[in-house]
């Protein structure tokens, strides 16, 4: 098979792939019309997020047999499209849900421990105590929506915390030794902590708003590594500034390009006050990208291209 890699993925899937007799061709720049030129060409492709495979790219790869997504998410591809012509989908959210699940907790220690606070003020000579009292794991009830690879991987790390985890997802008979299933209302009269675990879907986009946050009984922390789109911006800074939202862990923005390698907007106020609060960490799309996930994410795509 003729496989075309549009973007740069750990050396050991060219390495394995290639001792496995594949035909391997890599292209890190060109434009997606220069792509689509040419991907007729090919049986197969691996991508990360640089290019979109739209309807148009899907037509043109006549011989395409196919696509794998080196990550989790796969909202860049035309699925249905990609269905009706048996292009079969590959992606890997088992490579990097531990990665996800350590940043989670990573994030919400920082944010309810007041730790990168604290810390920045004593390098500044400030030194106060009692105005960084943090807020403990312990005994909370974290919610999570979505409860696939990246959900129960959180749920178990948070588990060992005493956290009482609960979650919702649109798939049944979930629940296992480290989350309760429950209906989005339940979730929703009982959560301390909610942390979005989802693709981004038509179903999902803009998925807590206004009116989701006000159904919300509790005030609540809330984490974000799934896609900045699940969340209205607008809604979360008025809930951040009225106090229902506690404090917003935020790996992914509203804002970011199609491609997540930079944001895409210039001035604006809801990014801007992000960006400034002290109640917000934001990190640039990272909570899946660490050395072993690279890794992970490569071996898991190559070993599902050598089972088709």
């Amino acid at each position: 098979m003729k496989i075309l890699l549009l973007d740069k993925n750990h050396p050991l899937i060219t390495e394995q792939l290639l001792a496995k007799n594949f035909i391997l061709e890599e292209d890190f720049t060109s434009s997606y019309d220069e792509v689509c030129h040419k991907i007729h060409h090919y049986d197969g492709v691996i991508i990360r997020s640089r290019i979109p495979l739209d309807k148009n790219f899907l037509e043109k790869g006549k011989n395409l047999k196919f696509i794998a997504r080196v990550g989790a998410g796969m909202e860049n591809i035309d699925i249905p499209v990609a269905e009706k012509l048996e292009i079969q989908l590959i992606n890997s959210p088992e490579g990097n849900r531990d990665s996800v699940a350590e940043h989670v907790v990573g994030m919400l220690l920082i944010l309810m421990h007041r730790l990168f606070i604290a810390s920045q003020e004593v390098k500044n000579g400030i030194w106060l105590r009692e105005e960084n009292r943090g807020d403990e794991l312990l005994g909370k009830t974290v919610g999570l929506i979505g409860y696939g690879n990246m959900g129960k991987a959180t749920a178990k790390r948070l588990s060992g915390f005493g956290c009482k985890v609960i979650f919702h997802d649109i798939l049944l008979g979930l629940s296992d030794e480290y989350g309760t299933q429950v209906s989005l209302k339940e979730l929703q009269e009982q959560a301390e902590v909610l942390s979005l675990h989802i693709p981004l879907t038509d179903q999902s986009y803009y998925l807590v708003d206004g009116p989701f946050i006000s159904d919300m009984k509790n005030d609540f922390y809330f984490v974000n590594t799934a896609r900045g789109k699940n969340i209205e911006t607008k809604s979360l800074v008025e809930a951040l500034k009225a106090g229902k939202i506690k404090g917003a862990c935020l790996d992914v923005l509203e804002y970011e390009k199609s491609s997540f390698e930079n944001l895409e907007i210039g001035e604006n106020e809801d990014l801007q006050y992000l960006l400034e609060s002290e109640k917000v960490l934001v990190t640039p799309h990272i909570a899946g990208w660490t050395h072993q996930s690279k890794e992970k994410l490569a071996q898991v795509i190559v070993d599902k291209i050598l089972r088709l």
